[in-house]
Formats: C-alpha cells, structure tokens, sequence
C-alpha cells in the first residue's frame, strides 16, 4: 500500500480526538456543577445536616453520570442533522464508495452454548446467503463452536450442520467444532479457535448465537481492517430485532431511534479508543492472539475466577497493545435478539453485574489507556447507579419526613437574639427539576427531533404521528420500569458483593410470555414496598407524594406490567396500529 492513504483506513483518523473529549469534559463538569449550585442552594438555605451533605455528594456524581449521555446525544444530534460522520466530520465515512478487492481470509465465529440448533443454523443460513450474493465469499469461512453441555442437543447441532452443509454445498466453508470442556466460557471457546486455527486467518468476525449481520457489513468489516493495519477491533452499532412482544418491540424501537444518535455521539469522541461489546464485530487475530490472554482472578466467584464481561477486557489489552479499537455506527444490517419480557432481561443483567464488578480489580493494570480505564469504570457505574438512585430517593424522602416531623427550626443550637427564618428556594428547586428532566430525556427529544427533521426518516418509523405515539408510549413504558430495574440491579449489586456468584447460564430465546404465577412471586416484594411508600408518605406528607408518584406507581403496577408487555399478542396488535415500528418492519410492510 505505498502511495496515498486508502479512503478505507481508519488508522490515519487516530490520535484526532483530544479536542473532543476536552469539550465533552467541560461541558459534563460544567452542567455538573451547575446542578451542584442550585442543589447547594437548595439545601443550604438553612443550614447543612450530615445527610444533606450525603446527598449532595451523591447528587453531583449522578448529574455528571446522566450528563455524559446527554451531551454524547447531543453530539450525535448535531452530527445528523449538519450530515456528518462522526470520525472523519465529513460528509462521508471510511466505508463508503465501491468495497475493494479482498486479499486475505475471514473466520465467522459463532460460538453456542446450549441453544435451539434450528434457530442457531437457521441465523448462520441467512449469514450465509447474504454473505454469497455479494461474491465475496472466497474471502470467509464459518465456524460453529459448540460449547453446549447438554448430549441431545450436541447431537441436533451437529445433523443441522451436516444437513446445512449439504444444502449450501458449503464444502470446505462450513465447521462445526465441539468442546469437551468449556473452560473459560464463552472467551476460552474463542482463545481454543485462535490455539488450533487461528494461524490460517487474517481477521475473525465473532457473532452471538442469535446475531445476523448483511453479507455488505461483512464484506465492508474485512475491508475495513485489510486497509488499517494499525486497527484491532471495529465494532458495529447492534440493534435488536426479530422480537414481538410488547417489551421486546418497545426495546427495538428505543434502541433503532434512539442509540443510533447516542452511538454517533459516542463514536464522535472515543475515535479510535471505543470499546467492544462481545459479537457482530471484527478482530485482528494475531493481534488478539498476542494481546488478549485473560487472568484468572484470585479468589472465589463472584469477584474472583473467570472474567465474565470479558469484552471490554479485551478492548482494553488491545489498546494496550497498540491497537486501535472503532465504533462504526454507519454500517447497517448488524442485529442480535433482546430479552423479550422483563425477568429474562433481568437475569441476563445479573450476569452483567457480576462481570462488570470485576472490572474493579483490573482497571489499576499497568499500561492501560486511560480511555480504557474509563470504559472499565462506566461499566462498574452503570449498575453501581442503580444503589445510588435508590439512596438518592431514600434520603430524600427522609430529609422530607423529617422537616414534616420536626418543622421548622427557628433557633440553632448557638444563642441568638433573632430566629431563623426558613428559606424556601423555588426558583432553584423548579430550575433543578427542569434541568434533571432535560438530562434524563435530553437524547430521546434528540434522536425524536431527528428523525421528525424529515419527511424521510419519519416515514421509516411509520409517519411522524405514529412515531410521536412510539415514542411517548416508550418514555411511559421506561419511566414505569425503571424503579423496578433499579431494585432489580440494587439487588443484584448487595448479593454479588456478598458472595453469591451468579455463573454464566444459557439466554432465554423467543418470545417468552411470563404468567401471572410468576410475576407474582417475582414482583410481589415491589409491589408491597411500592404501596407502602405510597401510603407512609401520603400520611406523612402528601404534599411530596407528586414527587414519588412516578417511582411508586410502577412498583405498584409492577405484576401487570410484567405480564401484559410479555404478550405477544399486544406486541403484534400495537405493531397493527403502527406502534413501535421500526424501519426494518416499514420496509417489509410495504414490500
């Protein structure tokens, strides 16, 4: 490659990024501390209590957390509106234009464990297929690596594969491998791959057993790396799809709208630091080979043992290496399956938990980049988040409670010749709300403001009026939710750090409705606290319960709302209505 530049590497867009994070940091820390002021008025206008003080320590730190999202969205915002890519701030990205010839060979990993073998082979058909009317499939191989414990579905995956085998005439481009240990999980069936026959390719694309990915993204992806030999991971922006129940396809809808603007903005100021999220991306082999060997962490799960979220850990080795890792959120066709009621994609989360806990022991690691650092701890905060609000809510209430119970205090413990008068800061207090609303929704009236910028993109979310719809019934359905994932995640959090580790169990597929049994006995404890909460402070101070009301009402509602958006038949009668459509479903709509 002598000459030019290709206008496919992505390496000569690295080290650009300084000014982008500099402006992202003033202006997190400067909506945080300004927050901080109205909070500090607030409840400082008679005096500071020890538990005030907890609180506003707890406050600032969540405002600069919500404030990274807002102005990620905000970047993207801007970003798709003025039309540009958020690495090259140009009208067009590294991947555009014609694909060049490919040189050198890709591995498709689909690691399994346990999964429905039709499902698995039906998802690595269509991969397939798409993959050969590009002609470009002399440049791949697939691979099947079976980690499935259980003998009768061993056995299924290995007919599906010799039936599929046959019916492609894949001949010598279609693998099926079983392990008889599945030491390491899901990142020790890869390093055995990359052992025994990783040698023979230049790149690997790692899929999950419910992902698909467009023969394009595939052939683009390869390009891509085969042009920046600096480069060690592209990752590409996943949306979840294929699901229909109501939760699922509220989900699919948040995600196709909203985090592709979020992943514009994030892209826009991680550059060539970006992170990996396990599957439909591509890896440097050799590179990963020689970068990411895994510890085995000292002591017993959950804190200690195998690496359980061990794809932020290897974008991390990665960087350390040398290796420039890209989010790429302009490639499309790249989708995975989501949780489709609200227990399975607890559970899922609790996995997430424990693996994100760990990070704590490894991001003081010698010679990693302080972005890599950074990744690690938003990863740990993400669900540390979750204790915090709730000790937010709680001492807030008290401070509530207590001003009621106590009243106002004229007279400090100090001998004074005038009283006290108390302050009440309603400019500052109306201010403090607005602004924490605006953070909260700030990249949901984003991307919504996005895609009502044109005619065009409304019409793939079904019309503008269909797609306001969506995304006020979105905004309803999270804001309910959210108590119940914040106690879900607290708990999660107070258990792993107690010692119960959690494994590493086989992901609920398909549309899984949930019955009423169960939602009772999953959701009864939030339910009960939420009446409780409900009529303490109603007795207490009913002037506060406007405050609450959100939170309570959907724990209260928890049971109902658990079951009713697990039905797939109220999934498909909104998507008849045109709720929570997506473009994938208004394209096959029409067609």
């Amino acid at each position: 490659m002598s000459g030019a530049p290709s206008p496919w590497t992505l390496d000569r867009h690295a080290g650009k990024a300084g000014w982008r994070r500099v402006l992202l940091a003033l202006l997190v820390l400067g909506t945080a501390a300004f927050g901080g002021s109205l909070m500090w008025t607030v409840l400082g206008s008679d005096g500071f209590k020890v538990t005030e003080v907890v609180f506003f320590a707890i406050f600032v730190v969540m405002f600069a957390w919500i404030a990274v999202s807002f102005w990620s969205g905000f970047f993207g915002f801007v970003l798709g509106v003025l039309r540009r890519h958020p690495l090259t701030l140009g009208r067009g990205g590294p991947a555009d234009g014609p694909i060049p010839a490919l040189r050198e060979r890709t591995a498709i990993l689909v690691p399994v464990y346990n999964e429905d073998p039709a499902d698995v082979f039906a998802r690595l058909e269509a991969n397939y297929r798409s993959l050969e009317a590009t002609g470009c499939m002399k440049a791949f191989h697939f691979f099947v690596l079976s980690d499935t414990r259980d003998a009768e579905i061993a056995r299924e995956e290995g007919l599906a594969w010799s039936r599929l085998r046959e019916k492609l005439q894949a001949g010598e481009r279609l693998f099926y491998r079983r392990r008889e240990s599945n030491a390491g999980k899901k990142a020790g069936n890869i390093a055995e791959w990359i052992q025994t026959r990783g040698a023979d390719y230049a790149h690997m694309i790692i899929l999950d057993a419910d992902s698909t990915m467009q023969g394009d993204t595939l052939v683009r992806l390869a390009a891509l790396m085969e042009a920046s030999p600096r480069t060690g991971i592209i990752q590409t922006h996943i949306v979840p799809a294929g699901r229909e129940t109501l939760f699922a396809r509220a989900l699919q809808f948040s995600t196709r709208m909203t985090g592709a603007v979020l992943t514009m903005g994030t892209s826009f100021w991680q550059a060539s630091e970006s992170n990996y999220y396990g599957h439909n991306a591509i890896l440097r082999v050799s590179a990963f080979a020689a970068c990411c060997r895994l510890p085995v962490l000292p002591g017993k799960p959950p804190l200690g043992g195998e690496i359980l979220s061990h794809d932020f850990v290897e974008a991390a080795y990665l960087r350390r290496g040398g290796w420039y890792c890209w989010m790429l959120p302009e490639l499309r066709g790249s989708y995975e399956e989501v949780p489709t009621n609200l227990l399975d994609y607890a559970v899922r989360d609790r996995r997430w938990v424990q693996g994100n806990l760990q990070h704590a022991r490894l991001i003081g690691e010698k010679g990693l980049h302080w972005m890599s650092r950074l990744h690690l701890g938003m990863g740990i905060f993400a669900y540390l988040a979750s204790p915090l609000w709730l000790a937010m809510l709680l001492l807030s209430s008290s401070l509530v409670v207590n001003h009621k119970l106590v009243g106002d205090v004229y007279f400090g413990p100090t001998r004074t010749l005038f009283p006290i008068w108390p302050q009440i800061r309603w400019p500052e207090i109306h201010g403090l709300l607005l602004l924490t609303f605006a953070l909260l929704l700030g990249p949901k009236l984003f991307a919504l403001g996005l895609r009502l910028w044109s005619t065009r993109n409304a019409r793939r979310f079904g019309g503008r009026l269909r797609l306001i719809v969506s995304f006020l019934g979105e905004v309803l359905l999270t804001t309910l939710l959210a108590p119940v994932m914040m106690l879900f995640h607290t708990t999660f959090v107070v258990r792993i750090l107690g010692g119960n580790a959690v494994g590493w169990p086989p992901q609920p597929r398909g549309d899984r409705g949930m019955p009423w049994r169960v939602a009772l006995r999953r959701h009864i404890l939030h339910m009960v606290l939420g009446v409780v909460v409900l009529v303490t402070l109603g007795v207490l101070t009913p002037s506060y319960l406007p405050w609450i009301l959100p939170v309570v009402t959907g724990l209260i509602l928890s049971i109902p709302i658990a079951v009713l958006t697990s039905r797939r038949d109220v999934g498909l009668a909104a998507r008849r209505a045109g709720v929570f459509v997506t473009p994938e479903e208004a394209r096959s709509t029409k067609t």
